[in-house]
């Protein structure tokens, strides 16, 4: 267990990784409008970012086709964003991590303190317990 909680990087470096990210893969995903990561998706899509499903219960969400596993997906991933709860996000970030991706992002609610660390370790950028689609109307 880490000394203290971890502390996301400073809004300017959080809007950077939004500006500068095109790719974004979506970890639980859902055809169901009334769930926030279907929300959050839409507007992400309406505001230009390619966006990538990741639910293995799903073929295609929003038009798109639905991948079982972060490594099922071709190219690069600029961020990874992830609507599971806290104590499923361990292999997610592991996977993150393995894959090469440029940043892990939980949604609000989410924390991995302990993820935190081994993804930043590897050099990926990590935000937790925040918002895509808050953060994307603040810029």
């Amino acid at each position: 267990m880490s000394a203290a909680a971890y502390q996301n990087p400073p809004q300017e470096e959080i809007f950077d990784l939004l500006r500068n990210a095109k790719r974004i893969a979506v970890v639980g995903m859902s055809s169901k409008p009334e769930r926030a990561s279907y929300g959050v998706s839409k507007l992400l899509i309406e505001r230009g970012y390619e966006v990538i499903p990741v639910n293995p219960t799903e073929s295609e969400i929003l038009g798109q086709k639905s991948y079982g596993s972060l490594g099922e997906i071709e190219g690069k991933i600029d961020i990874v964003d992830v609507f599971r709860r806290s104590d499923a996000t361990d292999p997610i970030i592991d996977e993150a991590i393995e894959i090469g991706a440029g940043a892990i992002w939980l949604q609000e609610g989410v924390v991995n303190d302990a993820g935190a660390d081994r993804a930043r370790a590897k050099g990926l950028k990590f935000v937790q317990d925040r918002c895509v689609a808050k953060e994307l109307r603040k810029m």
